[in-house]
């Protein structure tokens, strides 16, 4: 759909660019109520292409994760769960069983506890051993028995690299969503002038005709 979207749009701009820019010269002014057809019918098309895929991207971007390389959700502190009466509460847990709220999204990867920080990394050495295990626990519950980390005020994720790729892998998708929006703008603005010059063709034409 990215393809499909991005090639469509570029194909179009490029003809609606050239036939615009033979108009502003005067040639072949006969059909400049044809040009707005063309024009409002490209940028419809290329309005619905470009929605779809800002729709489909944005579901994507916020609600899936990278399959090949699945990182645990945390806070910036490198926890995922904080003691609350006799309990640990964990941050992400979502019911029943839903391992997928574990992981964090395509939009979480932005975030600084995601890719190198010398301070997380620094801090985290200072955590006691015992209060590192893994989020999983928090699969089948929300609450963990305080009983079973005494030392404990918060839950820390018991291990993780220090990506500097997953920043990048949020920006690029941020961006292709952007620019997709900006691309429907376009359209639409595409959509109106082709509209208004294939409706009054003649007021493009100079007083002195």
């Amino acid at each position: 759909m990215e393809y499909t979207s991005f090639i469509f749009n570029m194909v179009i701009g490029f003809i609606c660019g050239l036939l615009g820019l033979l108009h502003i010269f005067d040639v072949k002014k006969e059909f400049f109520s044809k040009t707005g057809l063309i024009g409002l019918v490209c940028g419809f098309i290329g309005f619905i292409f470009s929605f779809i895929y800002v729709v489909y991207n944005g579901i994507v971007y916020t609600n899936y994760y990278d399959y090949n390389n699945m990182v645990l959700k945390r806070d910036t502190d490198g926890a995922f769960a904080e003691i609350n009466g006799n309990f640990f509460e964990c941050f992400y847990h979502d019911s029943p069983e839903n391992i997928h709220s574990l992981y964090a999204k395509y939009s979480d990867l932005i975030q600084k506890q995601y890719n190198y920080n010398k301070n997380l990394i620094d801090s985290y050495s200072e955590i006691d051993p015992s209060c590192k295990t893994n989020p999983l626990i928090c699969l089948n519950t929300n609450k963990i028995d305080i009983r079973i980390y005494p030392k404990c005020t918060r839950l820390f994720v018991n291990s993780f690299e220090y990506e500097i790729t997953n920043q990048d892998i949020s920006n690029r998708f941020l961006t292709a969503l952007l620019l997709s929006l900006f691309v429907c703008i376009a359209n639409i603005g595409l959509i109106i002038f082709g509209f208004l010059l294939f409706k009054n063709p003649k007021s493009n034409e100079t007083p002195f005709e």
